[in-house]
């Protein structure tokens, strides 16, 4: 069994944000691999986020983001539980990747469930390749091509553990 330093469990808190004790346990069930470990956290990530997804999130904030030229625009609705977490730098900073992915990648909807039936059909891509195109919680994250941002999103709700919710969002382009 490799022996797991102050060291790794510090690499492994900074590359996933998961809490101390949680990244040490990790390392010791997976004897030390980091892509186990966060694969496994990962996965628990996903059933911390299904245990609170019925709750409500009524609280949150909008966040804005005009890109360099102030040609695109886009303004995001996130939401969250409490008023408490929607001040957080980790909240904070997370609305701002979301509006800042919106900006870049100009989806139409934010999830699967939001998009018609007859749209995809007249796209003539395959179902899943329209919503990697066109469903922002289905796009590679611009940052980080390794996560969706709804991966991204469920990370968010491991760290947080409230349920966190893109309501909705709105681009503007100069001429668009």
């Amino acid at each position: 069994m490799a022996e797991i330093t102050a060291q790794m469990v510090k690499e492994l808190r900074e590359r996933t944000g998961a809490g101390i004790k949680e990244c040490k346990d990790i390392l010791e069930q997976t004897n030390g691999d980091f892509e186990k470990a966060i694969e496994e956290l990962r996965k628990r990530g996903l059933r911390v986020s299904d245990k609170v997804a019925g709750r409500e999130a009524k609280e949150g904030r909008i966040e804005v983001y005009i890109h360099h030229g102030a040609r695109v625009a886009a303004m995001v609705e996130l939401n969250c539980e409490t008023d408490f977490v929607a001040r957080t730098d980790d909240f904070i900073q997370l609305a701002r990747d979301i509006a800042m992915q919106v900006a870049a990648m100009n989806p139409r909807y934010v999830r699967v469930e939001d998009v018609p039936e007859s749209e995809i059909g007249a796209s003539g891509l395959s179902p899943e390749q329209f919503y990697r195109e066109q469903v922002l919680l289905k796009q590679v994250f611009i940052k980080d091509s390794s996560q969706t941002i709804e991966e991204k999103i469920q990370a968010a709700i491991a760290k947080i553990r409230e349920n966190i919710v893109v309501r909705r969002f709105i681009r503007y382009e100069i001429g668009g």
